[in-house]
């Protein structure tokens, strides 16, 4: 029975009025009896569902009472549910889902709803104006609420009691206390909510005579003022600065006995009339007294500068274990910032992180202030908003807190602000503003301090020399920052560490290891920030072995316990491709991992390629209980992306939704291209177009995922788009939509976007844009324009422009151009495999297989092998790999009895096998099958045994795939029925129904 649920209200009353009734007419009936006896939502739902079940047509007021039930429980998203299945609804079901809104401060929702109601041709009744009015408050609309007024004033209704009130509280309240007051005069029945809202305006628009009499005048028009009438009127006491009167409304209120809201706001007039002795008597005598008289009462020592009674009172708080809130948190912790008391800052702020208040804006200025007064200025995270009784010493704390924090134009800011106070910098001062300097790379502030020192009293010290180094450095003027080192009398291991980092972030990896050198030479001993400042430089040299002897020395001088250097270790292995040292390292039991040692792990697996580590390693991490941050995000959704796995990519979006990343532009730009490389092309432009903030790598990524799916027209057309909205294109925006017309065959458009990059954005073309252009020409057969291209290059051709020459010669059979093209790949990349086996390609098309032979002879020769075709799949969450001929996995028996099945099949369908791809020089049987171990088969044949019939699946292959493989695919697509995604080493391949996107141009 469907009410067997209810709750036990509920349900007795049900089962009542089915012994009652019998017939269903008369349960209808009764529905809204039922709904106004729900006192939970449980008992709603039942009910709600009760009445779906029976498929009885409910009327108007059925409606309307299920609208009013869900508004009780804030539940207006099933409420507008229910209103909008109303075929026909009335003026009273339009006002209680307008009320429904503002009830739950949804107003913006609450004013489209009133104008979809004039769309409809429903007429609003004085009930709907005044419930959209609120609205208009509640979003500080005054636009719409004068078309609202317009509108009461056509029916008439400014007169009524209820609409007029609602009309003079939302002017005054919107800042307009001359049309509230034009209002209240005309109005002929003023009760005192009408009083109340106009004395909160003239309080609020700081006209505190108009106020006080509106106060007076309420009385002698026989209305006695309530607890809210006082609490409007405090304000404008405060402003006039009256104890008498101040005094006189205190006797007011203790005569009625009204509630501590009240006595809390005398408080506040009390002491902002400097009366603080007295609010303390109030606060003392409130019986009922809550957190805000608490907050009040310290807000009022605060305002009158005692700041030690502000801290006891703090004490007492704690001690009664009463709640911090915001006010009593933040001046609470001015106090302790104006006294100095870090200990007692230290303690507010352990409070305010218990009561979760910690984050607020204004609590964490409070925070910041405090720290930066008590010298703790590394724990401030927030801007400054001002201090007061600045002197030289809170000036210096506030500029190094935000120097220290990465607000750099702040601090030089707040340095120029105590400048022309004419408080004179002090040392510390310099050692504060000077980092600032470094991260603008504000070179001429920073030379005018250098000016100061010297002028003035502080003199040219260690700690202010290895400042200037170290700004001079961080700002790229080197001479400078090395003739002022030679010139130092006094150095320490800090001034050598300042040079050393300044070099590694340049990249000048030989200075950096010279200075190294030269410091140990000189007889300083390294320090930890000299190991963590040298370590990338072995990166940059790729000098692995020159790492290696640093770590020795780092743990001959015990600093492989500092998190710092083990981290700066890790990261130095794992760039230099020794991830087995890299995991030894962080494996290690007695070494604490924070998330930048987890972040390091995750990006040095996928700088070596081992995605499937990586998101493990994501995995453990987050076992680990440790945060992932946005370096993490951004390195991880790369793994995906990686392995095409779609399925840990949409988990890992879902994740980062949840944590609140999403509308990062950085964390954006990865999701594009990571749902553009797992096949999902259409995910990546939906996510694009609902980005709030692109910058140019949000338009480049998507570019580039068109490119990727071979589609050059749509992604002309969003170059297009990129230019009309005025965003900023760059070399890398012209390498992807080239690269899109490559794939797309787009010779034409190509042509003109590559010359328009200096003609029309005066934008250099790069080698890479020549590569891609000759491979634009080489693929459509223009081989020889494509030649005359790379003779005409304004500078000498690389690797990548050989290459594309190479693999168009494959295309198009020309062996005299590719051996021109291999001749040229030879010298420049000697060990590179890839370019030889091209031109195997070539001689085996062409039945040349002496040439293929000395081909391989020169591989061997030089000890180079092809690269092994590799793919993988993703089934139920997991990534399955194949090698090319794999006979290891557990399902190959099925796997080969499914392929000779298919096989059987596409040969009925006229398929004929391609063995040009196969270079060895043997029967046409052997190359057949040397085509069918094809890695790529093998993962589709899989992939068809381990999912259900129908779905499409998808295989990314580390190689290009070949011409057989691709004729095949389209075989199997029209076999099974399915669609088959295959991203192979340039790009993606839809096939279905026997075709291919790429449309055989590939």
């Amino acid at each position: 029975m469907p009410s067997a649920n209810l709750s036990p209200p509920v349900k007795a009353t049900v089962t009542k009025f089915l012994h009652l009734f019998t017939n269903q007419l008369t349960i209808y009936h009764n529905y809204p009896r039922l709904l106004r006896s729900c006192k939970d939502l449980k008992s709603l739902l039942q009910i709600h569902a009760h009445i779906l079940i029976s498929g009885v047509k409910l009327d108007d007021f059925t409606y309307t009472q299920l609208v009013n039930s869900y508004s009780l429980f804030r539940k207006c998203g099933s409420a507008r549910l229910v209103f909008d299945s109303a075929v026909k609804p009335s003026v009273i079901l339009w006002n209680s889902m307008i009320r429904a809104y503002t009830k739950s401060n949804l107003n913006r929702e609450a004013l489209n709803l009133y104008n979809k109601m004039l769309e409809k041709g429903a007429e609003p009744d004085k009930y709907t104006f005044t419930f959209v009015l609120k609205a208009c408050t509640g979003t500080h609309n005054l636009e719409e609420g004068i078309k609202i007024h317009h509108k009461i004033a056509l029916k008439k209704l400014e007169s009524d009691v209820y609409i007029g009130t609602g009309l003079i509280d939302m002017y005054c309240k919107l800042g307009n206390a001359t049309i509230a007051r034009d209002l209240f005069d005309k109005m002929p029945v003023l009760d005192v909510v009408a009083w109340n809202a106009m004395i909160a305006g003239f309080s609020q628009s700081k006209e505190s005579y108009e106020a006080l009499r509106f106060f007076r005048n309420m009385q002698l028009a026989g209305l006695e003022p309530n607890s809210v009438s006082v609490l409007n009127l405090l304000p404008s006491i405060s402003q006039l600065w009256n104890i008498l009167l101040c005094k006189a409304i205190h006797g007011f209120v203790v005569r009625r006995a009204f509630p501590s809201a009240v006595s809390n706001g005398l408080i506040d007039t009390y002491s902002k009339c400097g009366q603080v002795d007295i609010a303390r008597l109030v606060f003392d005598q409130i019986v009922d007294r809550d957190d805000v008289s608490w907050g009040t009462m310290m807000a009022g020592y605060v305002h009158n500068g005692s700041f030690l009674e502000t801290l006891d009172l703090f004490d007492s708080l704690k001690s009664a274990d009463w709640k911090l809130n915001q006010v009593s948190a933040m001046s609470a912790l001015s106090a302790a910032a104006e006294v100095r008391d870090l200990d007692k800052g230290k303690e507010i702020h352990d409070y305010a992180t218990q009561e979760r208040i910690d984050s607020d804006v204004a609590v964490a200025t409070s925070l910041m202030s405090m720290y930066a007064k008590c010298g703790e200025s590394e724990k401030a995270k927030q801007l400054f908003k001002g201090i007061p009784s600045k002197d030289i010493v809170a000036w210096s704390a506030i500029i190094a807190a935000f120097s220290q924090t990465g607000h750099s134009v702040e601090a030089l800011s707040l340095f120029r602000e105590m400048q022309e106070g004419n408080n004179k910098a002090n040392r510390i001062t310099i050692m504060s503003v000077l980092p600032a300097c470094a991260e603008l790379s504000s070179i001429n502030p920073g030379k005018s301090l250098h000016c100061y020192v010297i002028k003035s009293d502080i003199g040219l010290d260690v700690s202010t020399g290895t400042a200037l180094v170290s700004m001079y450095a961080k700002c790229g003027y080197f001479n400078q920052a090395q003739l002022l080192f030679n010139r130092m009398q006094d150095k320490d291991v800090v001034t050598w560490n300042a040079l050393i980092n300044g070099y590694a972030q340049i990249g000048d990896a030989n200075h950096a290891m010279e200075m190294f050198h030269q410091l140990r030479l000189a007889g300083y001993l390294p320090d930890s920030g000299t190991m963590v400042g040298v370590l990338p430089s072995c990166v940059l040299m790729d000098a692995l072995q020159e790492g290696t002897c640093i770590h020795g020395h780092i743990i001959k001088s015990g600093f492989i316990a500092d998190p710092h250097v083990k981290n700066a270790l890790i990261d130095m292995y794992a760039k230099c491709r020794d991830l087995s040292t890299a995991e030894q390292l962080f494996n290690e039991t007695e070494f604490t991992k924070d998330e930048v040692t987890w972040n390091i792990l995750i990006a040095g697996y996928m700088q070596n390629g081992r995605a499937n580590d990586a998101i493990s390693s994501f995995h453990m991490m987050r076992l680990e209980n440790l945060q992932p941050t946005l370096i993490t995000i951004v390195s991880i959704l790369p793994a995906a992306a990686y392995l095409a796995a779609i399925r840990k990519g949409m988990s890992l979006h879902a994740f980062v939704i949840k944590i609140g990343f999403e509308t990062h532009v950085l964390v954006g730009n990865c999701l594009i291209d990571m749902y553009a490389k797992c096949g999902r092309l259409e995910c990546s432009e939906e996510f694009f177009s609902s980005m709030c903030n692109r910058d140019t790598v949000s338009w480049n990524v998507m570019l580039a995922g068109y490119a990727v799916h071979g589609l050059g027209d749509p992604a002309v057309a969003l170059f297009s788009q990129m230019l009309e909205n005025c965003n900023e294109v760059d070399s890398v925006s012209f390498l992807s939509v080239l690269s899109a017309c490559r794939h797309g065959g787009l010779i034409e458009e190509g042509r003109n976007i590559f010359h328009s990059m200096g003609s029309k954005h005066q934008i250099e073309p790069g080698l890479e844009h020549y590569a891609c252009m000759v491979d634009l020409l080489g693929r459509a057969g223009q081989l020889d324009e494509a030649w005359d291209f790379v003779q005409s290059m304004a500078m000498p051709p690389d690797a990548a422009v050989w290459g594309a020459l190479l693999g168009a010669c494959r295309l198009h059979s020309n062996i005299k151009l590719g051996e021109i093209a291999l001749n040229h790949l030879v010298k420049l990349e000697p060990q590179n495999p890839a370019h030889h086996v091209v031109l195997s390609n070539i001689y085996a098309q062409s039945g040349r297989w002496g040439e293929v032979g000395k081909t391989r002879m020169t591989m061997n020769s030089l000890g180079l092998m092809k690269t092994p075709g590799c793919s993988w799949v993703e089934i139920k969450n997991k990534v399955h790999a194949f090698r090319v001929g794999d006979q290891t996995h557990p399902q190959i028996k099925d796997i080969s009895l499914l392929w000779d099945d298919l096989l059987q099949k596409m040969e009925k369908m006229g398929y004929i096998p391609d063995t040009s791809s196969i270079l060895q020089n043997v029967e046409e049987e052997e190359k057949e099958l040397f085509l069918f171990g094809h890695s790529e088969r093998l993962a589709i044949a899989f992939a068809l045994l381990n999912t259900e019939p129908g779905l499409p699946i998808q295989i990314v292959k580390n190689l290009r795939v070949c011409p057989d493989c691709h004729t095949t695919t389209k075989f199997i697509s029209k076999i099974t029925e399915r669609k088959i995604i295959v991203r192979d080493a340039t790009r993606f391949h839809h096939f279905e129904s026997g075709a291919c996107s790429c449309k055989d141009y590939w």
